[in-house]
């Protein structure tokens, strides 16, 4: 029995109930246990069971996990992959790591998880790196414009070992942060009620002068200054609101976020811009880390070697049957329920987009921070080194069929 039919089986209230007695991640291991019929007395047994077998010894370490606003039932739609690295690690070290999964902002949100990991209130966190960015701004990194030409690209450099020396051991040193996994999309417009009646934008032209949500990055604000989006910095908890109200005309984010965070309702059209990075990344304190026995750090890194596959198959089938970010549509996805028309622009009018504001034809704007990151990286060019990196593959290539590497270990 799939978790997902498990969770759809029981109302959110008696979810809530269970998780409260025995803990989200009890929930969600006795779900996923479950054959035949789901009730809520088998669900609540099966969930009482796991919580028996997890709590049956005294772990070694207890990692709170900051999730900011994601849950057992919104990581069904944006599959960033944190309840398979939290379920998997516990199993793999038999319960000598803990995982305590806080989510729904509970305990930090998008833009404040990366502080309190630094600060020891949680020792691990999921959240994008966008948002991440103001607290630990090397994650700019992976944001300057037009750098990734596809979502296979994004997971070819997180696979591979460029991305060791170039993003995770300079993040390491900087900011005290692991970077473990991370799901893969690129950003776009998302487009609020005011296009609801316009015909599906074809035409870089018709984004011109929208004023736009930006999210906690600096490079993607010049990216989306460059192109005439008028960046507006709105909280991502604001952003719905934002949108709702018609105090902004859309927001810069990507497919699966504007489905999880039920903000279909409000907008009209997904506009496939494929900008920047949007990476809805999992982190974890370099402290603790460093803190965990030799095994158990493997055990780490091998979870989130599972997290990294597992979010590469997942999410690219969600984005179709679940999100419905494709063309033509499947039927009962999130955007056909809402009325989202994905806007997929020609090749003509990405290179037009990339022409206009990627470093590599408009490098100026970019020489700031290009240089603070050089420098912070340890003399690197980071945007050649990452660049270089994601076209080591074919343009075409489909993001399900890179093949899958740890990234950690020498080429």
């Amino acid at each position: 029995m799939k978790v997902s039919k498990a969770l759809s089986s029981v109302s959110r209230r008696d979810l809530f109930k269970l998780t409260g007695q025995f803990g989200l991640s009890s929930v969600l291991l006795g779900a996923g246990a479950l054959t035949g019929g789901v009730t809520l007395s088998s669900l609540a047994k099966a969930a009482e069971s796991s919580y028996q077998k997890r709590f049956g010894k005294e772990p070694k370490h207890t990692l709170k996990l900051g999730a900011s606003g994601f849950n057992a039932r919104n990581l069904l739609i944006e599959r960033a992959g944190v309840l398979e690295f939290a379920r998997d690690l516990e199993e793999r070290t038999d319960g000598e790591i803990r995982i305590e999964f806080i989510g729904d902002n509970q305990i930090c949100g998008q833009l404040s998880c990366v502080e309190k990991t630094q600060l020891g209130v949680v020792q691990a966190y999921a959240a994008s790196t966008q948002n991440s960015a103001g607290g630990a701004p090397y994650l700019n990194i992976l944001d300057y414009a037009y750098m990734f030409p596809s979502r296979a690209a994004q997971y070819y450099f997180l696979y591979s070992p460029a991305s060791q020396k170039v993003l995770r051991d300079p993040l390491e040193k900087r900011h005290g942060l692991k970077f473990l996994f991370s799901h893969c999309e690129l950003r776009g417009i998302q487009l609020g009620q005011s296009f609801a009646d316009k015909p599906v934008v074809t035409k870089l032209e018709e984004l011109f002068g929208t004023k736009n949500r930006v999210t906690g990055t600096q490079l993607g604000r010049i990216a989306m200054q460059l192109l005439n989006l008028n960046p507006v910095p709105v909280a991502w908890e604001e952003t719905l609101d934002g949108l709702k109200q018609g105090l902004i005309d859309g927001a810069e984010t990507w497919a699966s976020a504007v489905a999880y965070a039920n903000m279909s309702p409000v907008v009209s059209q997904s506009v496939d811009l494929k900008f920047f990075c949007g990476t809805e990344h999992t982190s974890m304190s370099a402290k603790v880390f460093d803190g965990l026995e030799g095994h158990l750090q493997d055990a780490v890194m091998e979870s989130s070697y599972l997290a990294q596959v597992h979010v590469q198959a997942a999410n690219e089938a969600a984005l179709v049957k679940t999100v419905g970010f494709s063309d033509p549509q499947l039927p009962n996805t999130i955007f056909v329920r809402d009325n989202v028309k994905p806007a997929f622009l020609s090749d003509d009018q990405i290179k037009m987009a990339e022409q206009m504001c990627s470093p590599e034809f408009n490098p100026e704007p970019w020489a700031q921070w290009r240089d603070r990151l050089n420098k912070w990286s340890g003399g690197l060019d980071t945007y050649k080194e990452i660049y270089d990196v994601a076209r080591e593959i074919p343009a075409d290539m489909l993001p399900e069929n890179v093949e899958p590497r740890r990234w950690w270990r020498s080429a």
